[in-house]
């Protein structure tokens, strides 16, 4: 600022001394003060020049470069430029930190949608696309209310009440495909509102299935200890003959019975569920499970049917199966436990082992039994389903085994099979993975 003082006095004093040297002299005084006044005047302009320079260069912003401009403004520029930048930097920086936050919300399990004041959209991800079928782009400006017109929603969101929750059905939501939908509203900003959504159709699923689990253990549990008490009772009450005692006794002792495969059934699901995967590395013989098998087998045909029923095992079978042995024995178990339950006395029951093409090993038992109709098959590894109920309670079983057959294959990474025409029998087959299966080692050395 100095300097350009000095220059403004050193061009004044130039103009001075002009106006004085050029001006006639019987008026020096005069010329001196015209020169002076033409030499400010001169000033004057080229600085007001160089400032429009610089005023065009803020107008123009970053489409025009930045004048070289000498002097105050040439400082006032650079400092302007420097400010410009920083200023761009700092929303540079903000852009950037929006764009994670916006990019971290769009890969949110939760739908997040931001409303205005009127309850437009301004703003979506994609959950929030899927759960109700906006377009990202098309929708905004759009007002939630033309497109979402549930009617608890609109209920809802009429009350202002936003201290819970309300749970609707998706937009795309089918008999066959249902989904469920938990929504909430929040307020912020100047009558801004923000709304969260999230599916809850796998949680009242599960719900369900609990509530269905509870009640079908319940009533499980409860027929035999209603048989048991009514027992007790007359056995304390009634004076009854030897042959009635034995009697009530051995049927005592077959819901005793009952209730004991229910409890272990119940404890295998759990031990299943709550614990790691099977091994890799050891290794079990399918002979030898195959032989377990079938000494069950032909014991519970003894007992349940007349005449028993023509068994058929895979023999010679020297191929050896990773991972936990017990599970194994339980899946196959009950697979042929259930033929043996299910097809009448005297019938046909095939337990095959078949090596196949792809390196994959099957186990599948066939039986001549009466068969499954086809709206069953895809329920029967649910708990407690049962095609026939009365059926099911002549045969003693507890309507978990498949469930638990369902869950060895998966923790071994194989997959559980069925195919069943009414009148025709039924086929149940576990196919095993090729990582799982290994040639036995005195073949190998044969």
């Amino acid at each position: 600022m100095l300097w350009r003082l000095i220059r403004f006095f050193l061009l004044q004093a130039l103009g001075a001394g002009l106006g004085f040297a050029l001006w006639p002299l019987q008026y020096p005084f005069q010329g001196a003060l015209l020169g002076t006044v033409l030499a400010g005047a001169a000033w004057a302009l080229v600085d007001l020049g160089r400032g429009a320079k610089l005023l065009h260069w803020l107008r123009e912003g970053a489409l025009v470069p930045m004048p070289e401009v000498p002097g105050l403004w040439g400082e006032v520029g650079t400092r302007t430029r420097s400010l410009l930048r920083e200023r761009e930097q700092q929303l540079a920086h903000s852009d950037a930190r929006l764009a994670e936050f916006l990019a971290a919300i769009q890969t949110s399990p939760n739908g997040v949608v931001l409303l205005d004041a009127q309850g437009r959209i301004e703003w979506c991800n994609r959950t929030a696309a899927e759960h109700f079928g906006f377009d990202q782009q098309r929708d905004l400006g759009q007002h939630l209310g033309n497109l979402l017109r549930d009617p608890v929603f609109a209920a809802y969101q009429a009350a202002h009440d936003y201290s819970h929750a309300v749970v609707i059905p998706g937009p795309r939501s089918t008999v066959s495909r249902p989904m469920r939908l938990s929504v909430d509203l929040h307020a912020y900003g100047d009558g801004r509102r923000l709304l969260l959504s999230r599916d809850v159709t796998a949680l009242e699923q599960a719900e369900a299935m609990r509530r269905d689990f509870v009640a079908n253990v319940s009533h499980e549990i409860r027929t035999p200890l209603t048989v048991l008490g009514g027992f007790v009772e007359t056995l304390q009450t009634l004076q009854l003959k030897p042959q009635e005692q034995q009697r009530y006794l051995t049927l005592m002792a077959q819901q005793a019975q009952r209730m004991h495969l229910l409890v272990s059934d119940l404890l295998t699901l759990s031990r299943l569920e709550g614990s790691p995967p099977p091994p890799l590395e050891e290794w079990h013989s399918v002979q030898a499970l195959m032989d377990d098998c079938e000494r069950e087998a032909r014991a519970l045909s003894a007992l349940v049917a007349a005449p028993p029923h023509i068994l058929s095992f895979s023999s010679n079978v020297h191929t050896e199966l990773a991972g936990a042995s017990s599970e194994l024995l339980s899946a196959m178990s009950n697979l042929v436990s259930n033929a043996v339950r299910y097809t009448p006395g005297g019938g046909r029951i095939d337990v095959v082992w078949t090596p196949l093409p792809d390196g994959r090993a099957e186990l599948s038992v066939q039986d001549t039994g009466p068969g499954i109709s086809p709206e069953h098959l895809p329920r029967l590894t649910e708990r407690f389903y049962r095609v026939d109920r009365s059926r099911a309670r002549e045969t003693g079983g507890t309507g978990l085994g498949l469930a638990i057959v369902k869950h060895v294959a998966q923790r071994h990474g194989a997959e559980l099979k069925i195919e069943s025409r009414p009148g025709q029998g039924s086929r149940f087959a576990i196919q095993f993975p090729a990582v799982r299966l290994m040639e036995s080692v005195q073949t190998q050395f044969a």
